[in-house]
């Protein structure tokens, strides 16, 4: 675990994997903006609606508009993992074959796959998100419950991403699914630090990268 983490700053680091990240996160901030402007309103009134419980309206009014931006950064977060999901395969080949030239390229992550599984974990995490929102504000709880709730966005869109390219064999890849929780918690950590949000899922997949075919090393 420590030589996957070791090895995956040192890439996260890399010239490659910078660019790569800054376009990503533009066109981003681009897309989930111009949504979010649009959508302001109706964002707010469905979390207004969702706060109706409690009994006290500053509480109502304060708590809304915390939430709002909350989810808010949660759309950009979805929209980072979904863009990284479907550009960064040439960015993993070329890491692969940095650390592991040996290894073959045995096929590709199907567009289509992609993109179903990361709105499907987009779904799952912002259904969660609202039902654990309460927890999110209590210390150290919340912080668990985040990385929690923002590896559900990364798992399974990130494993087949990066497995689609180098294993063909179902034993094998289930074998590899162990510690891939662990794993897409730690690369949740840079959520934590707005710009650097944009880094997670891209860290993501190079820690999966290096579990994967990590073999001679783990």
């Amino acid at each position: 675990m420590k030589q996957i983490i070791t090895k995956s700053l040192k890439d996260i680091l890399s010239p490659d994997v910078i660019i790569f990240v800054a376009q990503i996160g533009f066109a981003a901030l681009l897309s989930s903006g111009l949504f979010i402007w649009y959508f302001w309103g109706t964002l707010a009134g469905f979390i207004s609606s969702y706060l109706s419980w409690i009994p006290w309206e500053w509480l109502q009014t304060s708590g809304a508009k915390v939430m709002t931006f909350g989810l808010a950064y949660m759309i950009f977060i979805v929209t980072v993992a979904l863009l990284t999901s479907l550009y960064s395969e040439q960015l993993l080949i070329k890491l692969a074959k940095k650390h592991y030239p040996d290894v073959p390229v045995v096929g590709s992550a199907d567009i289509g796959t992609s993109i179903l599984l990361t709105l499907k974990a987009s779904i799952i995490f912002l259904i969660l998100f609202l039902f654990l929102l309460v927890f999110i504000f209590i210390p150290v709880v919340g912080q668990v419950v985040l990385l929690y709730l923002w590896s559900v966005l990364l798992r399974e869109p990130t494993l087949y991403d990066v497995s689609a390219l180098f294993i063909d064999d179902k034993k094998e890849l289930k074998e590899k699914r162990k510690k891939t929780r662990v794993l897409a918690m730690i690369a949740s950590l840079f959520n934590y630090i707005p710009v650097l949000n944009a880094f997670a899922p891209v860290f993501a997949q190079i820690l999966f990268l290096h579990h994967i075919l990590g073999k001679e090393e783990a």
